[in-house]
């Protein structure tokens, strides 16, 4: 019976990875192609060079665009972690009608096509004069990214023992003080999780940035998809594996965070 279940894992476990290569396969690709010496993109990739990433920092569009992206994640992911945790501490210790409602609310971003999403913007930012401004794009990339914050420190205070916060009160702390000297350090995993999803999923976000940027406030995204339109090189593969590194950084460390959360 165990040679059995230990077969019927075995298998398993070679179906989950058999269908990860077949989706990030296709993905990965751009890495070996940015290391090409010919200005085509073509796998497999011939001879080796890191000409396109010199071409990356030789160039001001990419250099702008990269700085664009990188403030704009960052001050993403702070006011996210922000205006997140507060709703996840409201909705986990408040008890009032409709809060199910509110919550549901708060994740609406999650469900809702991005273009969907990219149009309302478009016009409501247009009206107050911030569509082709950082600050508009912060706000936005906020509204896609704040659930994530949300979801994730919701689960770390679901799996905090409510009985610290209560010795902290009965030991005469204020509730203030408990909430940054017991709560917030263990809800800490949770909150920068949460934030690594924010800056990815700022770093990562396209549409609703073509909308709401112009030339000079463009991300490396909308400048990746104004180049592929107009010119496809190794560049792009050169850029594409960047955003993927980066991202899977970020998804590594949110995971090993994880792990510590739950020992």
């Amino acid at each position: 019976m165990k040679a059995i279940n230990r077969a019927g894992w075995t298998l398993f476990w070679i179906l989950v990875a058999a269908i990860a290569i077949f989706l990030i396969a296709p993905t990965l690709i751009s890495i070996p192609i940015s290391f090409t010496e010919t200005p085509s993109i073509q796998f497999p990739p011939v001879g080796f060079s890191l000409k396109w990433y010199r071409a990356i920092l030789d160039s001001e569009d990419w250099r702008d665009a990269t700085i664009n992206s990188l403030v704009v994640a960052t001050l993403t992911a702070v006011v996210s972690v922000v205006l997140g945790t507060l709703a996840s501490v409201s909705l986990s210790r408040l008890e009032f009608r409709g809060k199910a409602v509110i919550f549901g609310i708060l994740l609406t971003p999650l469900v809702t096509p991005v273009i969907v999403l990219s149009i309302g913007t478009y016009m409501v930012f247009s009206r107050w004069g911030i569509s082709n401004s950082l600050i508009g794009l912060v706000i936005a990339h906020t509204s896609l990214a704040t659930p994530f914050v949300i979801v994730s420190t919701s689960a770390s205070l679901k799996m905090m023992n409510r009985n610290l916060e209560l010795a902290g009160a009965g030991l005469g702390a204020s509730a203030i003080r408990v909430f940054y000297r017991v709560t917030l350090p263990l809800i800490l995993p949770g909150m920068v999780s949460g934030a690594i999803f924010a800056f990815i999923t700022s770093w990562d976000e396209v549409v609703i940035a073509t909308f709401l940027t112009d030339p000079e406030t463009r991300t490396v995204p909308v400048l990746i998809w104004g180049q592929v339109r107009a010119e496809l090189n190794p560049t792009m593969a050169a850029v594409s594996s960047i955003l993927i590194v980066v991202s899977a950084c970020g998804l590594l460390l949110s995971y090993k965070l994880r792990r510590q959360e739950l020992r």
